[in-house]
């Protein structure tokens, strides 16, 4: 949703193996997984009386009311929900979990309320209260809702929807800038009666807890920081964001994981990124019901596309094989991958809203025009801002690429768009912590870098191969007891943790086209090697598809099942499907699956195969293999 400008959007896929492997390996085996002008003539807040909600662990939910214009002109006021997880013994302080998009609602992503959840924060901030609140817009806390903006996928459907959006919310959506909502956290902090507080911003929630600590550094205790936006940021066209892409991609793959896969991940990214841009690729694909359906890529879908695999280890799995045979000329895998991108893209406004996000972001800016331009002048000012770029300005891609960014998408949104400016500061002297992952690809580790070093007492530390929202991406624990480390004692060991093993392993390859529609029949042996890639290629499907049924590349379909998943004649070849059980048997990394499949189709040496943590063995044609 909302191109790769949104630092949050997407789901992150596998996120109950993620908690259960992090939950796992940090709490042992048995653990469930000064007003600087913005505050006004109206009072900040009115807190009503708090309630035990949701947990056993002692969760306190309470409501603080806030104005909706704090200069009083515009009447109106917010309810915000708020979640208090009291600490276990004596409080070290209190922390606030503020989390991305923008558009999520903190107390609906944290989850407090879940007994697993909550343990696991607890043993990352040990000691401290914990806070949670849905911002202005989102959750519980009045949440806007534009339908057709939450369905949009194309970058001129996305900018239409924006625009009528704007008209649906009406005035009040003039109230929903990143200044805004610092405000309101610190009307949250002065209704709970806390002098400092500490900040764990997730995303774009980094740039709320910078926000905040430019508007109240005096309120600030210390800031953790996971996957970093400045507070300058985004760049209008996203072009630090593409500039920095080549080096994701490659890092990505430094380990040697995509050797058997593609020579260059990077390159094959560029080469076909800039070749749709130019000559869009249209095909036809089928859904997991067996429906036919038309599918284009153009320069903005691939990497929207490809930008989703920093929330999705199964799809980083599968997308340097992806991109090699694209750009070999088998573009049906591409095909299928950018239907899953686009079915997926629809989310549900309370757990991201795309009314907010358009608020908020088309309020904040910076754009190439100012505030109150017309929207007819707009499109020229675009288009020359992006002509007076220098050369190397989006890396490696073409100007088409500045459709990545916030600009385009806002392009349509009524007078004022933009100018929503944070406080000069200072930023206060406080302990900062900024994590950031080696493969994210939406806010890159320069980001991180440029952050801490405005703090003296900065520290960074990256997580290579793992992508977006680091904290719970690291299925290791490093990330986890680095935290731990830093909150207990101050320290971190390392400037880097070190590379773990995934999720799943990337995919070595996909089988080639065949010489003919329908190929001849294939050998046992020719049949063991394309059902082999086809398991493992199910197996980060799986992963991918995140407990949804799935299409197979040319035929068939994966159906999660409880602790796996079923194949039914899917193919990732054409003429040879598998059909059987999978099951997951060991959560260890990479994960390990058991099952048998029967191995059938029109080209196929028919048989049967079982799959055991160590071999994939059985009879095709008649003859033992494996």
């Amino acid at each position: 949703m909302f191109r790769g400008s949104s630092p949050s959007r997407g789901r992150r896929a596998g996120a109950a193996v993620f908690v259960a492997a992090i939950a796992a390996l940090v709490c042992g085996p048995g653990a469930q997984a000064a007003d600087h002008g913005i505050g006004g003539a109206l009072p900040a807040t009115t807190a009503t009386g708090t309630a035990a909600c949701g947990s056993t662990l002692g969760l306190v939910c309470t409501t603080v009311v806030v104005p909706l214009d704090r200069s009083g002109a515009v009447p109106g006021s917010i309810a915000l929900h708020v979640e208090v997880l009291p600490s276990k013994g004596a409080s070290r302080g209190t922390l606030f979990l503020v989390a991305g998009g923008p558009g999520q609602g903190s107390a609906h992503v944290f989850g407090l309320g879940n007994p697993s959840t909550a343990l696991l924060y607890r043993y990352m901030f040990p000691g401290y209260t914990l806070v949670a609140y849905d911002d202005r817009g989102t959750g519980a806390s009045g949440l806007l809702d534009c339908p057709t903006l939450q369905t949009a996928i194309t970058a001129d459907d996305q900018q239409a929807s924006a625009a009528a959006c704007a008209t649906t919310l009406g005035p009040a959506r003039d109230f929903y800038s990143t200044a805004q909502h610092a405000e309101d956290l610190d009307a949250v902090r002065q209704s709970l009666g806390v002098a400092k507080i500490g900040l764990f911003g997730v995303s774009y929630g980094t740039k709320l807890s910078l926000a905040y600590a430019l508007a109240h550094p005096d309120h600030v205790e210390r800031l953790l920081l996971d996957s970093v936006l400045p507070p300058e940021l985004p760049d209008p066209f996203s072009a630090d964001v593409l500039r920095a892409l080549p080096a994701t991609l490659n890092a990505f793959c430094s380990n040697g994981s995509c050797r058997a896969a593609t020579p260059s991940f990077a390159a094959d990214v560029v080469f076909l990124a800039n070749r749709y841009a130019a000559k869009p690729l249209v095909g036809t694909v089928r859904d997991a019901n067996g429906k036919a359906v038309r599918q284009r890529v153009d320069g903005i879908e691939l990497l929207a596309t490809l930008l989703d695999a920093d929330l999705n280890p199964g799809l980083a799995a599968e997308l340097p094989a992806t991109m090699r045979a694209a750009r070999l000329g088998n573009t049906q895998p591409l095909l299928r991958l950018a239907r899953f991108h686009d079915l997926t893209t629809p989310t549900p406004s309370a757990d991201l809203s795309g009314a907010l996000y358009a608020a908020t972001v088309c309020r904040d800016g910076p754009f190439p025009w100012s505030p109150e331009t017309p929207i007819a002048q707009r499109p020229a000012l675009f288009t020359n801002a992006i002509s007076a770029l220098p050369p190397g300005t989006f890396g490696p891609f073409g100007t088409w690429a500045a459709r990545f960014g916030n600009a385009d998408f806002c392009l349509k949104w009524p007078s004022p768009t933009g100018g929503a400016s944070l406080p000069a500061g200072p930023l206060p002297n406080v302990p900062v912590l900024a994590v950031s992952g080696g493969f994210d690809m939406r806010t890159p580790t320069a980001s991180a870098a440029s952050v801490v070093a405005r703090f003296p007492q900065g520290h960074l530390l990256v997580v290579p191969g793992v992508g977006h929202s680091v904290t719970t991406a690291d299925a290791s624990g490093c990330a986890v007891n680095a935290v731990r480390g830093w909150f207990l004692n101050g320290t971190v060991p390392a400037t880097s943790c070190p590379r773990g093993k995934p999720l799943v392993p990337t995919l070595p390859g996909l089988p080639g086209l065949p010489a003919a529609k329908h190929p001849a029949h294939l050998t046992p042996l020719a049949t063991y090697t394309i059902a082999a890639k086809t398991l493992r290629e199910a197996q980060a499907a799986w992963v991918m598809a995140n407990d949804s049924t799935l299409a197979g590349i040319y035929s068939g379909r994966l159906v999660p099942q409880s602790g796996g998943f079923s194949l039914v004649r899917y193919s990732i070849a054409r003429g040879v499907e598998l059909t059987g059980s999978i099951k997951l048997t060991k959560t260890q990394l990479p994960l390990v699956f058991e099952g048998t499949v029967r191995v059938g189709g029109a080209s196929a040496a028919a048989g049967l195969l079982g799959l055991t943590e160590t071999s994939l063995r059985g009879t095709l044609g008649g003859r033992l293999v494996g």
